[in-house]
């Protein structure tokens, strides 16, 4: 396959528009990991379908830290099928960096592009994915936004494509047999799980390039409580187990034990993502959907020695939204 580098785009922020629906975004709270102008959350809006369900329709619009929403014009919002038709009823695959400063999906040519937020764009090559339906697409950006994993779902399992962002390059593969689950907190090791034979239930890191580091087979407290995230050593596996007292745990794949388990007190929600974002510290995403109102969501960094809990930012999802995508981180 040719991974060549294709040419840069610096589109910058010329397609980009502000809607009056700003002012719906909440406003943010204190935010020692993201930029207030970086991006919080991608959602694209519902609308009718002639059935009377809803669909997607519109622009993805970026929800920003400082309040304000930007128009993405030139993103796919509507899936489209292995044969270039329109899906109708599934969005587009879209993934914004823990950082909040890039964001990646599909553009209205059909290739994967990576927009940094106030600058250019990197178009990937037309083959740098297989012709498959983009719904079966999964795009996943890492904190820092320098590496992008494109995995495939469906049938037809395909290796998990991982690209350096700033050039469009394919660095490495992971094996189709491997779930990708995350990146590690430094993006530059990839996390994995696979059901394995008679029931058990397998971690796997390997390098942004493909090559194993390790693999281990959990407890259950590890592997029925999902989902993981990996830390910048390549084998310190985080989950949290909810319920009345919630607890972090902290897993070695090297060793194959569980190093931790501390108490934590969290607000209300269920745990949407996960990610190391320091040394001691993990980031928890936590939804909590709300059916007459708009889905509530809350940050909390999580010091993994002390199990102190500090929220880190609080919002409300567009009240019209049909999806979205969080920031990771």
């Amino acid at each position: 396959m040719n991974t060549k580098t294709m040419a840069v785009a610096v589109l910058g922020l010329a397609l980009l528009g502000t809607p009056a629906a700003a002012a719906a975004v909440a406003q943010p709270a204190a935010n020692d990991h993201s930029s207030h102008h970086a991006i919080r959350y991608a959602s694209v809006k519902a609308c009718a379908a002639a059935d009377g369900t809803r669909r997607p329709c519109g622009f993805w619009r970026l929800a920003l830290h400082d309040g304000s929403v930007q128009l993405l014009k030139d993103a796919q919002v509507v899936a489209l099928t292995a044969k270039g038709t329109s899906s109708i009823y599934q969005a587009a695959p879209i993934s914004v960096s823990g950082d909040g400063s890039k964001v990646a999906y599909f553009n209205r040519q059909g290739r994967l592009a990576i927009r940094t937020l106030g600058g250019g764009v990197t178009v990937l090559p037309k083959n740098a994915l297989p012709p498959v339906a983009q719904y079966n697409i999964t795009l996943v950006l890492s904190d820092d936004g320098r590496r992008l994993a494109a995995m495939q779902s469906g049938g037809d399992r395909r290796p998990v494509r991982v690209f350096d962002t700033a050039t469009g390059a394919r660095v490495g593969t992971i094996p189709a047999a491997e779930n990708f689950a995350d990146f590690s907190g430094d993006g530059d090791e990839v996390l994995t799980t696979n059901d394995g034979d008679e029931g058990t239930f397998d971690l796997g890191a390997y390098t942004d390039t493909g090559a194993l580091i390790d693999r281990a087979t959990p407890p259950q407290l590890v592997s029925a409580n999902g989902p993981h995230a990996l830390a910048d050593d390549g084998k310190t596996v985080a989950n949290l187990v909810a319920g009345a007292k919630p607890e972090l745990v902290l897993y070695d794949m090297r060793v194959e034990k569980i190093t931790s388990r501390v108490k934590v007190k969290l607000p209300a929600g269920g745990v949407h993502m996960i990610d190391w974002t320091g040394p001691s510290q993990v980031t928890l995403h936590l939804e909590e959907y709300r059916e007459t109102r708009p889905t509530r969501m809350t940050i909390v960094q999580i010091d993994v020695v002390s199990g102190a809990v500090k929220i880190r930012d609080r919002y409300e999802v567009l009240a019209d939204s049909y999806v979205f995508a969080a920031c990771g981180g």
